[in-house]
């Protein structure tokens, strides 16, 4: 039988979804920076070679860096809040730690 995950509380799960979307939020700045750094070397190095370059060169950047964070803010939020340790692994429970 699976235990109850903290983020079947009402409470606990706003609060862990707000700290997830300020992660998110501070990461699409971070993004925003590596788009203008990656646009002002790429300037410096070739000049304007065409506009088209420039906005796949930025979406590029963009979806990288944001699905990064999404993945990697939906692993911290899942661990975080103990929603990792609430499924049931029929699986592992027979196993011994030292049988790797």
């Amino acid at each position: 039988m699976p235990q109850p995950s903290r983020l079947d509380d009402p409470l606990y799960a706003s609060i862990a979804w707000r700290r997830y979307w300020r992660l998110m939020r501070g990461m699409a700045i971070f993004a925003l920076t590596c788009i203008i750094v990656t646009l002002s070397i790429l300037f410096y190095r070739h000049g304007l070679v065409s506009i088209h370059m420039y906005i796949a060169t930025a979406g590029g950047v963009a979806f990288a860096v944001m699905l990064m964070a999404a993945l990697m803010g939906l692993v911290f939020l899942s661990s975080g809040t103990g929603h990792d340790e609430s499924i049931d692994d029929p699986v592992s429970k027979g196993m011994n730690p030292d049988d790797q």
